[in-house]
């Protein structure tokens, strides 16, 4: 497990604007090059319009050229787990994956991609939908 990793992840619950649920969130990714670059929670009045710390850092780092992923740390105040919006991202990004999920304090449990989202929709299931397209 990855130590920097995860301390990316708690420090970045302190850059989460949060002012509606006031739940901060922190994540970082871990490139296959080894750079780990970080990502928060960003909510906005009209609450769908929220990005969850997962797919901003994970975001950022395809913005920023990444496109392998090592791992995934995501870090809140009671060791809440990435909502189904996330997971399937994490799947379509990064598939299999090691995802350590953090307390405040730490370290809590690490979870597989696959694990948090069982039988995952992927690129693989439009394939005849791509052919008839062709």
């Amino acid at each position: 497990m990855n130590q920097k990793l995860i301390q990316i992840a708690m420090e970045m619950r302190n850059r989460s604007y949060a002012p509606y649920s006031n739940y901060q969130v922190g994540a970082a990714v871990e490139t296959e090059s080894g750079e780990i670059i970080g990502g928060c929670n960003v909510e906005s009045s009209s609450y769908s319009l929220t990005c969850c710390a997962e797919r901003t850092a994970l975001f950022r780092a395809i913005a920023e050229g990444h496109t392998s992923f090592r791992a995934l740390a995501v870090a809140t105040e009671n060791g809440g787990s990435p909502c189904g919006a996330c997971r399937q991202v994490i799947w379509d990004l990064c598939k299999e994956i090691p995802v350590h999920i953090c307390d405040k304090k730490g370290w809590v449990k690490t979870l597989t991609s696959s694990e948090l989202l069982p039988d995952a929709f992927d690129d693989s299931d439009l394939e005849p939908f791509n052919k008839l397209n062709v």
